[in-house]
């Protein structure tokens, strides 16, 4: 079966290399009659692909009426294929880009119930990778595209003209867009986020944690440029430990799909410390907790890494997401760079109804050609952005890109980055920006968290937890 996905990567590879978004903006405008005449060569050359035969005096009218036939794999013959290549060396000899784009509208069409099945496959296995083989070769990556109930069917297609606005059971990857960063894909399971395959609603929580920094941070030059890293002493972590377990249990109460904690506020012992509460639970305990935990990320001094781990509600890890774009920040008047290693490894979580979801670490989702470049390049539906920040300005203006690209953002910061001089920027500590419909109250888009008012005394009661929903649109 691979066969078939190598072909339409290589279609895709050449379309994207010769027809540029002129073409594809006037194929978006083809006549009734130029897309019946096509579809009539395609159903002529290529059989099998519609549900009824095409005779060759048929009218256009019928044609445009014909239903595309749902492929099973046993229709994937050699007589099949040959004929489909050889459409398409025709089309490309002639540089026919509308031929070769409806042509690639109805594979993509007829594959739906094969790519569909693909994804009951990919929910068995650790990660998945792309359909197709030749990945390498064409710069293209195929992947079954989960659906998304609040993502319109031609998300963005008003603002620019991609080939992927053509395409809807596949998912398009260009190794163009992605330059050097490697991608890994989870699928997860129907069951993963129960209350959303049953009620259509992702219930949220998010804490800052804490007003204490529980670590040091170091200052040191490296090649004429400052950096500062962060360095964690040999003292007991348990009370901390339990005040992240004591939140995680919280928003079990609430029946929370996800719980998210900020930027650096774990440490050494966290996750370990998380995954066996976990284990200790009885089935029935653990079948209450949260389906994804992403604890706060911590400084790892070993490999240079800033790094948030995911797990499930069992304690199985689902990821470790690292930071890619360094802080920076002033000290004593002069500029200071985080002195982190970039990964390049970005983690995206696939599941339908909710579609695809990143993590980014603070700075990286204010990289805007960075966070677009991901948002663009897998279609995300939902961004999770931890943070350690001295305000929330800048977030909130790129809440906004995000919603052109119907993407839903959750953010959390903490209370503890607050800096003397900038407490103004902490009215509130965290957001949960969504898509709306268009009947909807305007003030639903922006859920607001505000901040503890003991925060600007320095005291903090380490009870802070904020819940949210998020839900598919009618």
């Amino acid at each position: 079966m691979p066969e078939i996905y190598n072909i339409i990567a290589e279609l895709c590879a050449f379309i994207i290399r010769l027809a540029g978004e002129d073409t594809l903006a006037r194929y978006s405008c083809i006549s009734a009659s130029a897309k019946a005449q096509i579809l009539k060569a395609i159903s002529l050359q290529i059989k099998g692909l519609f549900t009824s035969e095409i005779q060759e005096n048929s009218i256009s009218v019928y044609i445009s009426q014909l239903d595309i036939r749902c492929l099973k794999s046993s229709d994937l013959t050699d007589d099949f294929l040959r004929s489909l290549k050889e459409f398409i060396s025709r089309s490309e000899e002639h540089s026919d880009f509308f031929s070769l784009l409806a042509l690639l509208q109805v594979l993509d069409e007829s594959l739906g119930v094969l790519v569909r099945d693909k994804i009951s496959d990919y929910q068995t296995d650790h990660f998945s990778v792309v359909l197709n083989s030749n990945r390498e070769e064409t710069g293209i990556g195929l992947l079954p595209r989960c659906s998304c109930s609040w993502e319109r069917r031609h998300r963005l297609s008003y603002s620019h003209t991609h080939l992927d606005d053509y395409l809807f059971h596949l998912l398009l990857l260009e190794n163009r867009v992605l330059g050097d960063l490697v991608d890994i894909h989870y699928y997860l399971d129907n069951s993963f986020f129960s209350s959303f395959s049953s009620k259509g609603e992702l219930v949220i929580a998010a804490t800052p944690l804490r007003l204490e920094k529980r670590y040091t941070t170091e200052y040191y030059e490296e090649n004429n440029v400052q950096y500062f890293r962060i360095t964690y002493g040999d003292e007991d972590f348990t009370p901390d430990n339990e005040l992240i377990w004591d939140k995680i249990q919280k928003a079990s109460e609430k029946a929370c799909d996800i719980i998210v904690f900020p930027e650096l506020q774990g440490n050494p012992r966290t996750v370990g410390y998380v995954q066996d509460r976990l284990k200790s639970l009885d089935p029935k305990e653990r079948q209450a907790m949260p389906s994804m935990i992403i604890l706060p990320s911590v400084w790892e001094a070993d490999s240079g890494l800033n790094t948030v781990t995911v797990l499930d509600r069992t304690g199985r890890i689902l990821c470790r997401q690292s930071k890619q774009v360094p802080y920076r920040m002033d000290s004593g008047g002069l500029g200071c760079l985080e002195g982190i290693t970039s990964s390049r490894v970005v983690h995206i979580f696939h599941f339908n109804g909710i579609g695809r979801i990143a993590i980014l670490i603070c700075r990286d989702f204010l990289m805007t050609g960075y966070m677009e470049r991901l948002m663009r390049s897998f279609k995300l539906s939902l961004i999770i952005v931890p943070s350690f920040s001295t305000g929330s300005y800048d977030f909130r203006q790129s809440f906004d890109l995000c919603a052109h690209e119907d993407c839903n953002v959750i953010w959390i910061n903490t209370c503890a980055a607050m800096s003397k001089g900038k407490e103004n920027n902490f009215k509130n500590i965290g957001y949960v920006r969504k898509r709306i419909g268009r009947n909807d109250d305007d003030a639903h888009r922006l859920s607001e968290m505000p901040i503890c008012p003991d925060a600007f005394r320095g005291e903090c009661r380490h009870d802070c937890l904020f819940f949210d929903q998020i839900r598919g649109l009618s």
